[in-house]
């Protein structure tokens, strides 16, 4: 196997972490402002009712965050797929992704 491939190989497998990490962020960063949101209402000078809409759009956000996460996953394990077939599996710690994570264990699911 060229060097070439291994080179973009190693990048592919840095790449992928790197967004993988920064899609658990954003939720990370979305549980925090949701946390933040509901304590600030809790104020007992502002109405229960305030950023009902905001909360609900934040919800709709970390949703999103949620399928773009799942989204990443089906890339790494497109790439690990295609990894083993290049590489001839020669056990260089390709990741394996449970099929659940994936939505794998309905068709359906890849597809959408």
């Amino acid at each position: 196997m060229s060097e070439k491939i291994r080179e973009d190989a190693r990048n592919l497998r840095k790449l992928i972490r790197e967004a993988e990490g920064v899609s658990d962020e954003v939720l990370v960063a979305c549980a925090r402002l949701k946390q933040a949101m509901v304590r600030a209402r809790q104020n007992p000078q502002v109405n229960v009712d305030a950023g009902q809409r905001a909360l609900m759009r934040l919800t709709q956000a970390e949703s999103q965050a949620l399928s773009l996460s799942t989204s990443l996953l089906r890339v790494h394990d497109e790439l690990s797929k295609v990894a083993r077939e290049t590489m001839g599996g020669d056990g260089d710690g390709n990741t394996q992704i449970a099929p659940s994570a994936i939505g794998e264990e309905n068709p359906a699911l890849i597809e959408a």
